[in-house]
């Protein structure tokens, strides 16, 4: 599925600079993977381009988009409004995608009652109340570490069935309920392996 997104993203770009066509060896090429690959990958959903000719890319951008559910819109509450949170808030590409921001909620009392945007941050023992009314399809985790999982309980018991987690702890749900999690700090400490792992390249002109 993640191999999918990233399809969807060079057939933007493709469709973008004006070509209606697309090989599956152009594609494996962006994505640095095999072009039996990616046939592959798009098979196990349906036939979508022609022996000799490629892909339309119009057409399986669509069918893509399909695919991931971003034919239609998702309704998003952010919980924490702190500095990721507003990161999160003020970047516009969500709507682009499908995904509406219609609440947000802190447990900060001088965050909350205050305006971000078009919304009002409401208090977290409120989510209850707002995240039905809002028909939240999604919950995205902005917490620190110690509320997080009392959140996330929270989001499942109104119903919400996608979470996305960026407080570094491990996240217990139902099985019903896709959860995602984003850890910067493990990101880095891989990055980190990576390079203790590899001796330092030696700069031009050292001795």
């Amino acid at each position: 599925m993640r191999r999918l997104s990233h399809y969807y993203r060079v057939l933007e770009e493709v469709e973008a600079e004006g070509k209606r066509l697309i090989s599956s060896h152009r594609l494996a090429e962006r994505e640095g993977i095999t072009s039996a690959q990616v046939r592959k990958d798009l098979s196990c959903f349906g036939s979508f381009g022609r022996r000799g000719l490629g892909y339309n890319v119009a057409h399986l951008r669509e069918e893509i988009r399909g695919i991931l559910g971003l034919d239609r819109r998702w309704r998003v509450a952010i919980i924490g409004a702190g500095n990721v949170g507003t990161a999160l808030l003020a970047y516009r590409g969500f709507a682009k995608q499908g995904f509406d921001v219609v609440a947000v909620f802190d447990r900060d009392p001088q965050r909350v009652g205050q305006r971000v945007g078009e919304l009002t941050i409401h208090d977290t023992r409120e989510i209850a109340t707002h995240a039905a009314e809002q028909r939240v399809d999604m919950g995205v985790i902005a917490t620190p570490v110690s509320a997080a999982q009392e959140v996330a309980d929270q989001l499942v018991a109104v119903g919400v069935r996608a979470i996305l987690n960026f407080a570094p702890r491990k996240l217990f749900v139902p099985p019903q309920v896709a959860l995602r999690n984003v850890d910067m700090s493990v990101e880095l400490e891989s990055l980190s392996f990576a390079l203790a792992q590899k001796p330092p390249a030696r700069r031009r002109g050292s001795g």
